[in-house]
């Protein structure tokens, strides 16, 4: 299998802006062991990143030209993240289902961009979101639910999983999906301050159970976290993980051409002091998609990460390749994860299937032979069951 080579250029972008359908076959059969398989694709996102054609190679110009890329990225996201959301034209209501899709999208005091899902009662309507476009209805959640709080990759945004947030907020969960400040699509100025990612989470939370206006749905004793590529960092560092970022001399001294390290060539960053403690103690059990800086944690630094894990790895991911990113945080953790390897599948396939691949094949389109909407579909499935079981309500004898 072929590693990370610099052929892929990669970019960061949108959370937002990922997403794709690609052709992959029809079934992603999931073994007995709790590994999906899917078939070929392309990569993803890592510290959230865009895997772009050959023409970049990743050295001193490749750099120039990542910061090029994604001026002209920021152009296109712009005109379709900065036009509101609206009904898709023309579109037919969805048929009316005993629990469909809420939607709210809104600011915090402090500024973070929020998306929120939550159970509603309705006939749904398709909206577009970016890149993508959605099942939702106006209205408020009732009754008490559990919490899931998402972390986008590295240059992303608030919906680069639109669909697994439905998909959760249909089985009877309350999503919150933030947008990190200074790490984003349109501004990247803090992408390698990674540290401040794991707070900006637990201040969701907090916004969440003390503020929003629908915070009295919210059962703030069942709460879980989900993020891909930084993400996945950082929902590992929330659970109590402490990584140790020395280790990034030498990994970026033996692989100078990874996106880690071109990205931190491109944005200088001082060597940072010993982790902080930054474990929330109210998340319960976590979902992670192809961590960044995975070969940061060792058995030490996620011995405190005593939640139940889902685990998750593409197997074509050119962008944080096997083995030093999800498999060495499926080694450090205490206990064994709840596994998934995705055959074929590329860095970008956790993202949402877009609604035109066309407008971002970057970030849309997979590799020939892998179908990311089917893909979705058990992907989406294994986290409802997984939080599902993992946050059930505890009997009281």
């Amino acid at each position: 299998m072929p590693i990370h080579r610099s052929k892929a250029l990669v970019v960061m972008l949108t959370a937002g802006t990922w997403a794709a359908g690609r052709d992959i076959p029809t079934s992603t059969p999931v073994s007995t062991a709790g590994e999906a398989r899917s078939p070929n694709r392309e990569p993803i996102c890592p510290f959230a990143k865009t895997h772009l054609p050959a023409r970049a190679e990743i050295q001193q110009s490749g750099i120039a030209f990542i910061l090029e890329a994604i001026m002209s990225l920021r152009i296109t996201l712009a005109a379709i993240f900065l036009t509101p959301v609206v009904p898709v034209a023309q579109a037919q209501p969805v048929q009316a289902q005993p629990v469909q899709a809420g939607f709210e999208r809104l600011t915090t005091p402090d500024g973070t961009e929020l998306g929120i899902w939550y159970p509603a009662s309705g006939t749904p309507t398709r909206q577009q979101l970016g890149l993508y476009a959605h099942e939702v209805i106006a209205g408020a959640p009732s009754d008490r639910h559990p919490l899931i709080v998402f972390s986008h990759g590295t240059g992303g945004d608030f919906a680069g999983h639109v669909d697994t947030a439905v998909a959760l907020a249909r089985a009877g969960f309350i999503v919150a999906a933030l947008t990190h400040p200074g790490d984003n699509w349109r501004d990247t100025s803090r992408a390698t301050r990674i540290e401040e990612r794991p707070a900006a989470l637990s201040a969701t939370i907090t916004y969440m159970v003390q503020t929003w206006s629908g915070r009295g749905a919210i059962d703030a004793d069942r709460i879980g976290a989900f993020g891909f590529s930084a993400g996945g960092f950082t929902v590992l560092a929330a659970a109590g993980g402490r990584p140790d970022l020395t280790r990034l001399q030498d990994h970026c001294a033996q692989h100078p051409t990874f996106f880690d390290c071109a990205l931190i060539k491109a944005q200088k960053r001082t060597t940072a002091p010993a982790w902080p403690n930054l474990r929330d103690a109210r998340i319960k059990a976590i979902v992670v998609a192809a961590p960044a800086l995975g070969f940061t944690f060792d058995r030490a630094g996620l011995a405190d990460v005593r939640v139940p894990v889902q685990l998750w790895r593409a197997d074509n991911d050119q962008i944080l390749p096997t083995p030093f990113y999800a498999d060495a945080v499926r080694g450090a953790l205490p206990g064994k994860p709840e596994f998934h390897s995705v055959a074929g599948a590329g860095h970008f396939d956790f993202l949402a299937p877009c609604a035109n691949p066309a407008i971002m094949p970057q970030l849309c389109k997979s590799a020939p032979g892998f179908d990311r909407a089917a893909f979705h579909a058990s992907f989406d499935a294994a986290i409802v069951a997984f939080f599902s079981t993992k946050l059930a309500r505890r009997r009281r004898h």
